[in-house]
């Protein structure tokens, strides 16, 4: 497996985890405020209901920006190069590889470090479309474009 697979494998992983936890907590949720429905009445009752739903729909928000990011990761052959950057390039820059794809943590894969960032990012913006041996600056950092895969 080369090691761009490997990182794609790694973040699509990553990211189906995230929708599976996401999953569970809110059907665990669901499950709670109908059991907690049964036995209850009054002014409590309706605050802790309250509560669970208002959490129960930042857990929708973050399940549905995790399947966001699966479904843009999913369009993404890592088996394919290119000679400009696009989505879906691993470019190495002054040392560091960046994975063009959508914002994820840092992961280290082969003892090598690789971050994820969005194409709509400020440093993802002026990746993409160029070559290897172009050259830019970002908050007085100077980047210069290593490789391409």
């Amino acid at each position: 497996m080369t090691f761009k697979k490997k990182i794609h494998s790694h973040y699509l992983q990553m990211v189906q985890d995230r929708i599976d936890v996401f999953r569970d907590m809110i059907s665990s949720l669901t499950e709670d405020s109908k059991n907690d429905a049964k036995g209850s009445a009054g002014d409590k009752h309706e605050t802790a209901l309250s509560m669970m739903h208002i959490e129960q729909e930042k857990l929708t928000n973050k399940l549905k920006e995790a399947i966001a990011q699966k479904a843009v990761l999913d369009k993404i052959d890592s088996t394919k190069t290119t000679e400009n950057i696009v989505s879906g390039s691993l470019v190495k820059a002054n040392g560091i590889y960046l994975y063009v794809s959508v914002a994820l943590p840092k992961i280290t894969i082969d003892g090598i470090n690789v971050i994820a960032l969005s194409p709509q990012s400020p440093l993802g913006n002026h990746l993409m479309g160029n070559k290897v041996g172009f050259t830019f600056e970002i908050n007085g950092t100077k980047y210069l474009i290593e490789e391409i895969n």
